[in-house]
């Protein structure tokens, strides 16, 4: 567990099946509320099934990724998740609940990644966000992403990540 500034804000790995399926309804609540708007109902409910179900997401995990479950007091209100790649930190997932969002928590989870990522001895940490999040874009923009460029990534059954892909360079403390 990692407290932070926010007070009540915590992180915690995730390391069990009761987890991974908090994990899995949280991304259900979050991603048909938040990008139901952005890309429509039926990617969301494909992109759900093949990236963010328990079985799909213990693949993952085996495949070099950690999930973290993001908590307010005792009350999980997000989850992320980063990996390693050759020289950066990318990271995968930062979700937020509706309710709890305007309030620091994000900037709290972008803090933990920061350390973490530092932890880790990189420098670098990458991440995409879909072109149409205009918040999300102006929140990393704000934190000190810089935009790459575009990045289109075919997910199958005629569905595409139209993103953009924005990388921090870190300073080491």
């Amino acid at each position: 567990m990692q407290g932070l500034e926010n007070e009540g804000f915590w992180v915690s790995e995730v390391t069990s099946g009761d987890d991974l399926r908090l994990v899995e309804k949280l991304a259900e609540d979050i991603w048909t509320e938040h990008y139901t708007p952005i890309i429509g109902s039926d990617q969301v409910s494909y992109m759900l099934k093949n990236f963010q179900s328990v079985a799909t997401m213990r693949e993952q995990i085996k495949d070099g990724m950690v999930y973290y479950l993001i908590f307010n007091s005792s009350e999980a209100i997000g989850y992320l998740a980063i990996k390693k790649n050759v020289d950066e930190i990318f990271l995968s997932k930062i979700y937020i609940l509706a309710d709890k969002r305007g309030q620091g928590f994000g900037k709290e989870a972008m803090t933990f990644v920061e350390s973490m990522t530092r932890d880790l001895n990189f420098n670098v940490l990458s991440l995409t966000v879909n072109k149409n999040n205009n918040i999300a874009l102006r929140a990393y923009e704000k934190l000190g992403f810089v935009n790459h460029g575009p990045l289109e990534t075919d997910i199958g059954e005629g569905y595409i990540m139209d993103d953009f892909l924005m990388r921090k360079v870190l300073d080491h403390d």
